[in-house]
This record gives structure tokens, C-alpha cells and sequence, in this order.
């Protein structure tokens, strides 16, 4: 019998099915055609699934280091940050980071390392209360949870009306959890995590806070709390939207180069996911310098009346108690102008820098991992 030899079909790879039928009369050169090409796209196939896998996976861990880093590695950075906003007594402004060191070690002498991961626990519950205030309001109103550059200016403006209505709902817990980040371990019992949400309700309906004159209505920090969060998220959003534009210009012009009758070329896992984070990283690091000074009075409002002892920043070996008597933001502005000066808005600006630069090691270690594994991927390429 004669085996004919069909289009795309080695005749050595039929000949093998050949051998397996015990009579000659009953090979199907088809169906060993078939069976042929089955073990080709089994064999060929896995590769390219294996290397969008592994891409998945890096985006994947990627995501979860810059989150960690945000919410974890940073956040001793934080509490110091805001202890020193939120201190209308302290000499020394901690402009640099080299005065927060000193002081950081201070603070874990005596208090222990747990001190600087102080209201953590909060920071996250306010974080899920946004998030499921974003989804359940976009799903009971009209306001989209997203937009892009092709949106409409109703849909913008129904997105920034979704985003104050979060700031307004999480407001008090975001107050609560400000107490649990500056208040001195020394002074006040460890709160508990779900802490923030009983005190939150406290402060929201008045429950059980401090009667005094100082304390400031939740419905006055209605307004200073949304300008502040809304414009923080509009300007992180255009710097990120303008830095993913520079930076995927060089994808652009690889695929400009290729001819139309060629596809366009694969992104790398640099070009895939770091554009994003250094955009994220960008967005959010000038939004925080730029606002800094109303984040000062804004904290110096919203902890006001609370009876808050915190750590003395200057040192970090005493206590201290918050005793201020600010009437409003407007009024909150000229004092620190006229009692601490101009660069009374930027105490603790140092610890901002720390922050940002440790989370910059993290973005070029990243980087690292990026180039390290698109090399092993196509240095695999080449061999199989």
C-alpha cells in the first residue's frame, strides 16, 4: 500500500502512524495526518501560553510588592509624617531626612518597633470602606466608577461626584484612624482593628467625645476633606496620564517602524508594567507636595478637641497633648503662617521624602526583575 503524502504532513511523521495499525489494509493515512498535527500544536503551542503565564504572574507580584510597599514598608514614614504635621509646638520642622532617622530610633527605644506601625491596621479599614463605597454607589446611581480620556463631561462629572460622596462617607473613619496613627503609645491604650469604625460612629454622631468648644463638628470638615481628597485624585491622574504618555512614546515608534505587512510587536514585560507603576509613583508624589501644606491644616483640623496626646517630634522622648483652637481652614492657614512661618506648612516634609525614596528603591529593583526575566524569556526563545 502506498502512502500518500498530504499537504503541511511530513511523509517520516506518517510512516510512524503507519507502523502503529497491525494490518496494512486498516492505516487511514488521514486520520494519521490529523493525529500528526495534533502532536505538532501540543508539542509547538505551550510555549507562548507559558510566556504570557509567567507574564501574568510577574504583573501579579509586581502589584502586590507596590501595594505592600504603599500600605507597609512606608507607613513608619507616615506616622511620623503626620505626628509632625499635627505638632504646633515643635522646633524643629524635620524638613530633611536626615533628622527623621534620629528620631525614629528614638521613638523605637522607648516604645518598641511596634510604635511606628502604629494605626496600620486602620489605614486598611478605611481603604475597604472607599472601595466599597465607590462600588455600591456606582451601582445605585448613574456615576460611572471609571473613566478614560474618551469620556463625556457628564461622565466625568458624575465620576468626581461618585469619588466626594466616598470622601464624605469615610470621613470619620478617616478621622479615627488619624487619631490611631499620631497618638503616643505611652499615653493611650492600643486600639483594636475594627477600633476605628466604633469611633468613627463616636465621632460622627457625637457619642461619647470630649465636651469641649475645640472639637470641631464633623459637618465643618465636610468641605476642606472633599477639596482636599478631589483634588489630590485629579492631580495624580493627569500627571499619570501625561508620564504613561512619554514613556510608552518608545513602544509607539517600534511599532511605526514595522512595515504592514508585519504584526506589531509583543510589549516586554518593562514596557508592559513598569510604565504604569513610575506613572502611579509620579501621579501620587506630586499630588503630595503639592498639597502638603492643606494636608497640614487639614489633620490639625480633623484631630482638634480630641484630647490626642502624641509623641514630641522634636526628640521623640516626651509627650505632648494637642491643644489648638483653630476656628476653620482659613483661620487654621494664618496661624501657622503667623506663629510657625512659611515652612510651619511643610513639618515632617523630610519623612514624605523618605518615603518616596524608599519606594523608588523598590520601582528600580522592580526594574531589575523586569530586565532579568525578559532576558531569560528570550534567551529561552532562542534556544527552543
Amino acid at each position: 500500500m502506498v502512502v500518500r503524502k498530504l499537504p503541511g504532513v511530513e511523509q517520516e511523521s506518517m510512516m510512524q502512524y503507519k507502523d502503529t495499525w497491525d494490518h496494512e489494509e486498516d492505516y487511514d493515512p488521514v486520520t494519521a495526518a490529523r493525529q500528526n498535527v495534533m502532536t505538532a500544536v501540543r508539542d509547538g503551542a505551550p510555549e507562548q501560553h507559558k510566556v504570557e503565564q509567567w507574564h501574568r504572574y510577574a504583573g501579579f507580584g509586581i502589584g502586590l510588592a507596590s501595594l505592600l510597599t504603599d500600605n507597609v514598608l512606608s507607613h513608619p514614614c507616615i506616622v511620623l509624617r503626620r505626628q509632625c504635621q499635627v505638632n504646633q509646638k515643635s522646633v524643629r520642622y524635620h524638613l530633611t531626612p536626615f533628622s527623621v532617622f534620629r528620631v525614629m530610633i528614638n521613638l523605637q527605644r522607648a516604645q518598641g518597633l511596634s510604635t511606628l506601625w502604629k494605626g496600620i491596621g486602620s489605614q486598611f479599614v478605611v481603604q475597604g470602606i472607599c472601595l466599597c463605597s465607590d462600588a455600591l454607589i456606582s451601582e445605585m446611581t448613574w456615576f460611572p466608577k471609571e473613566v478614560n480620556r474618551d469620556s463625556k463631561p457628564k461622565q466625568i462629572l458624575g465620576h468626581l461626584a461618585l469619588k466626594s460622596i466616598t470622601l464624605v462617607v469615610s470621613m470619620p473613619f478617616f478621622s479615627a484612624s488619624l487619631i490611631e496613627t499620631v497618638q503616643s503609645d505611652i499615653a493611650s491604650e492600643k486600639p483594636g482593628v475594627l477600633d476605628c469604625i466604633k469611633e468613627g460612629f463616636s465621632r460622627l454622631l457625637g457619642w461619647g467625645m470630649p465636651q469641649t468648644r475645640r472639637l470641631l463638628p464633623m459637618w465643618t470638615l465636610v468641605v476642606p476633606t472633599v477639596m482636599h481628597g478631589l483634588l489630590h485624585y485629579v492631580l495624580s491622574s493627569l500627571i499619570q496620564q501625561i508620564v504613561l504618555v512619554i514613556l510608552n512614546y518608545r513602544y509607539k515608534q517600534r511599532i511605526a517602524a514595522v512595515t504592514a505587512d508585519e504584526p506589531p510587536p509583543p510589549k516586554s514585560m518593562i514596557e508592559a508594567y513598569y510604565p504604569q507603576l513610575i506613572a502611579s509613583f509620579m501621579g501620587h508624589l506630586a499630588a503630595d507636595v503639592f498639597l502638603y501644606p492643606l494636608e497640614t491644616a487639614l489633620h490639625r483640623l480633623h484631630i482638634q478637641g480630641t484630647r490626642t496626646i502624641i509623641d514630641n517630634t522634636d526628640f521623640g522622648l516626651e509627650v505632648l497633648p494637642i491643644d489648638t483652637q483653630y476656628e476653620g481652614l482659613q483661620d487654621t492657614f494664618e496661624s501657622i503662617r503667623s506663629l510657625e512661618g512659611r515652612l510651619g506648612f511643610f513639618k515632617g516634609f523630610g519623612a514624605l521624602i523618605l518615603q518616596y525614596a524608599l519606594h523608588l528603591a523598590i520601582l528600580k529593583l522592580t526594574k531589575g526583575i523586569f530586565i532579568r526575566l525578559s532576558e531569560d524569556f528570550g534567551h529561552h526563545k532562542k534556544n527552543v
